[in-house]
């Protein structure tokens, strides 16, 4: 076996690593150009219809939970390259679809566009992270993932401005013939990965739904996967509490404009972009679980000090540090999961936990008007700091161990 290149320089120098990066920025820049150009476009339409505004949301959500769990079983049974390439091209496909209905028929055609894509997003996710536990030596797994989510931290800023930007200059027909673009040069910038394996063909064929048991089985089994999965929910839980009330958190609390919200989500988008690029430095020196439960203390102080808050400047400096430890957070989740997962059940894997975490945000994220009239909305902030603290609670013991798979999997390498 070829000896694995050492440190960042080797990482960068990936073949994969390469690819998945050059494939993810096309795909940031289609997404946040589908997301911010159909909204405005939408508004348009209808005058900011409420109904029609969150039915954007419910196109882009709504799939993670019918198909995540049916993607990643897929996923794991389907060859990961092909998969990726084909679920852009289909992407675009459907894109330039929408285009030409939009240009002979009805304005609505739009919301296919967000289905499609968010339906496909749910088979070629899990299978990129196949394909980073295939190509990326196990000691870069932690830094390949801080580059990954540094990236996608960039376009929290500045996807927002490039999607608003191509809707207001060139409209909604250039911004969705962007899209389509964007997706098919993901699709050939992941024509340069090295070729998929060949699946062995004497393993004996297997149903769909007996695969789908035995992901569930999988997850139970190991304690790292199903304590993962209980975090998962309690910050869902947390983040779906919250992410409905920073607007009232500016008129109330604050007592400003809600067009001031703007600043918050600036100052925890361009926190999130340095604290992407610190945590790749610190990756080598610390374990995921270690990344993973400091980012959640931190956090949790943050949306105390959000919640009691009467001054922008200590908001602002408390959205500032929550965004900074995100990425760790993100870093953290995902190397847990791709070192304590088998290749053949990575897919499966992602398709449970990442609905448990959607699942548990949409649950209070839909309650949390209604809970907003019963409480104040220092209590709802002061809430979800405790529900962050329940996923850490949840995590102790794994940080306690160690999480010695970890180890044991490295050995036997």
């Amino acid at each position: 076996m070829s000896s694995a290149p050492q440190g960042m320089g080797g990482l960068f120098r990936n073949r994969f690593v390469q690819a998945i990066l050059l494939s993810g920025l096309f795909l940031q820049i289609g997404i946040w150009v589908r997301n911010f150009a159909v909204l405005l476009f939408v508004m348009d339409q209808t005058n900011g219809d409420p109904f029609a505004v969150s039915m954007i949301s419910v196109a882009e959500f709504a799939p993670i939970f019918i198909f995540s769990f049916i993607g990643g079983t897929f996923a794991d049974r389907w060859k990961p390259k092909r998969t990726m390439v084909w679920c852009d091209v289909l992407s675009a496909v459907s894109v330039f679809a929408v285009l030409l209905t939009l240009v002979f028929a009805t304005w609505k055609a739009v919301f296919f566009a967000t289905l499609v894509s968010a339906i496909l997003s749910q088979f070629s996710q899990p299978s990129g992270m196949r394909l980073f536990k295939i190509h990326v030596p196990a000691e870069l797994i932690q830094a390949g993932m801080s580059i990954y989510q540094t990236m996608f931290a960039l376009f929290m800023v500045l996807g927002p401005i490039l999607g608003t930007f191509v809707y207001q200059h060139y409209g909604i027909q250039v911004a969705i013939g962007i899209m389509g673009v964007a997706f098919l040069l993901s699709a050939a910038v992941l024509l340069f990965l090295p070729p998929d394996r060949e699946i062995n063909e004497d393993k004996p064929a297997t149903k769909l739904t007996e695969e789908m048991a035995a992901g569930f089985r999988y997850v139970l089994s190991k304690q790292v996967l199903s304590t993962l999965g209980g975090c998962f929910l309690s910050a869902g839980l947390a983040l779906g509490l919250i992410q409905p009330l920073g607007v009232f958190l500016v008129t109330e609390r604050l007592g400003l404009p809600k067009e001031n919200i703007q600043w918050l989500m600036t100052a925890n988008g361009v926190a999130m972009i340095i604290g992407g690029a610190l945590a790749m430095g610190l990756s080598k020196k610390f374990a995921p679980q270690t990344m993973l439960i400091i980012g959640m203390v931190v956090s949790a102080f943050g949306m105390i000090v959000t919640g009691l808050s009467t001054s922008l400047w200590l908001t602002l400096t408390a959205q500032f540090i929550s965004g900074l430890v995100l990425p760790a957070i993100q870093i953290g989740i995902n190397t847990m999961i791709l070192s304590n997962t088998e290749e053949s059940y990575v897919g499966r894997v992602n398709g449970i936990l990442n609905p448990l975490f959607m699942g548990g945000m949409v649950v209070t994220m839909s309650l949390a008007g209604w809970l907003k009239d019963m409480f104040h909305i220092v209590a709802m902030y002061e809430a979800a700091a405790v529900l962050f603290f329940i996923g850490v609670i949840v995590m102790l013991p794994l940080y306690r161990s160690g999480v010695k798979s970890q180890a044991g999997s490295a050995g036997k390498a």
